[in-house]
């Protein structure tokens, strides 16, 4: 006699703005582990418009076609067996999270890394006697933004890390196709890949390369990927290449002809592009206030840090760059694929069934 099949626990994910890299999470979940998952979004944002592609595996819900009530509603309808949920912005998710809280483990997502501002000492106070009440569990990227969630009252079996990860497959299928060329005929560009914005480091990052190709090495180029308001700040110089934005599954190209990834942000939460180009084989240089880099990159192994707000600082790492030999970053390269194995979407996946197995 052939035994039943296990039934399927019900995941519902309440989601901002997805991006490819969600998707390769939830699509590793439903295919790895029993699990029916049901997803809330919101629109695409124009800076960043993502192509989304779901399976079947994925019951989609558009967040304006429900007001909060509605969305309360629906979500008694699906009846989940877990529930995650994206911030605390959003009243109609809280209202989810209240009304469910007591039957099932309902999960905050948190990427604010603790800066100790004053706004996140009151939250810090206050916090820990609400948010509790409506979430059971808080889960975060990584260290920096576990101090703050601990900060918030979610501590020991309550908090867990590694909330975000990069599709891993589609980079490493990235860097196999495109290993032995780049081996032979190593690329001197640098690639950065992110909005165009003062907050990004853009500003820092185009001048000090613009004068450093003037006063040393003339065979390094930037590209750089993205939009943006400052982009038509960007410098008319022969060496930096503006490519716009880019679909994720359309990378490969513009891997293949660059080989070291700058972000030399002022601030970020994490940084999942980090993630990506760890995978891809990329020497890393960011900023020290780039939490995914904290994780991801360790300064000579696989990178170098820059300071945030400091041109001095990104001229210092790019000359660093430029004064290693092909070999020193194809070094580098292969440390980052170490480093970047890490955290994948089935250790995410398997996040969520530890936490779906605890209630």
């Amino acid at each position: 006699m052939s035994s039943l099949p296990t039934p399927k626990k019900k995941a519902l994910f309440l989601y901002y703005e997805l991006a490819g890299y969600v998707v390769a999470c939830l699509e590793k979940l439903a295919a790895t582990f029993p699990v029916e998952v049901h997803l809330v979004r919101y629109p695409v944002v124009q800076v960043a418009p993502f192509n989304i592609s779901l399976s079947e595996n994925i019951h989609l819900y558009e967040r304006k076609d429900y007001d909060d009530q509605a969305l309360v509603e629906l979500t008694e309808k699906i009846d989940p067996d877990f529930v995650f949920v994206c911030g605390w912005a959003d009243k109609g998710y809280l209202a989810v999270a209240k009304k469910l809280k007591k039957r099932v483990p309902v999960v905050l997502t948190l990427d604010n890394p603790w800066l100790g501002t004053l706004k996140q000492h009151i939250a810090g106070i206050l916090g820990q006697f609400y948010l509790p009440r409506l979430f059971t569990h808080c889960w975060v990227p990584g260290e920096p933004n576990a101090i703050y969630a601990r900060k918030l009252g979610f501590r020991g079996n309550k908090l867990f890390t590694g909330m975000y990860s990069a599709d891993t497959e589609l980079f490493k299928k990235y860097e196999q196709e495109i290993s032995i060329r780049k081996a032979a005929n190593f690329p001197h560009r640098l690639i950065y890949v992110g909005r165009y914005t003062e907050l990004k480091g853009i500003r820092e990052l185009w001048s000090a390369f613009s004068k450093l190709s003037e006063d040393e090495r003339k065979d390094w180029e930037l590209w750089c990927l993205g939009k943006g308001e400052l982009e038509h700040e960007l410098p008319d110089h022969p060496a930096i290449k503006n490519i716009g934005f880019v679909q994720p599954d359309k990378l490969a190209p513009f891997l293949e002809e660059t080989s070291v990834f700058i972000l030399p942000t002022h601030y970020e939460h994490w940084g999942v592009v980090v993630h990506e180009f760890a995978t891809a084989g990329f020497p890393l240089v960011c900023s020290t206030k780039t939490s995914a880099a904290t994780f991801f990159l360790h300064e000579g192994k696989n990178g170098f840090f820059t300071e945030p707000k400091s041109e001095s600082s990104v001229r210092e790492a790019l000359l660093k760059v430029i004064s290693s030999s092909d070999e020193e970053l194809k070094k580098m390269g292969e440390a980052s694929k170490r480093e970047a194995d890490k955290i994948t979407p089935l250790t995410w996946a398997e996040t969520v069934w530890k936490i779906l197995n605890k209630s």
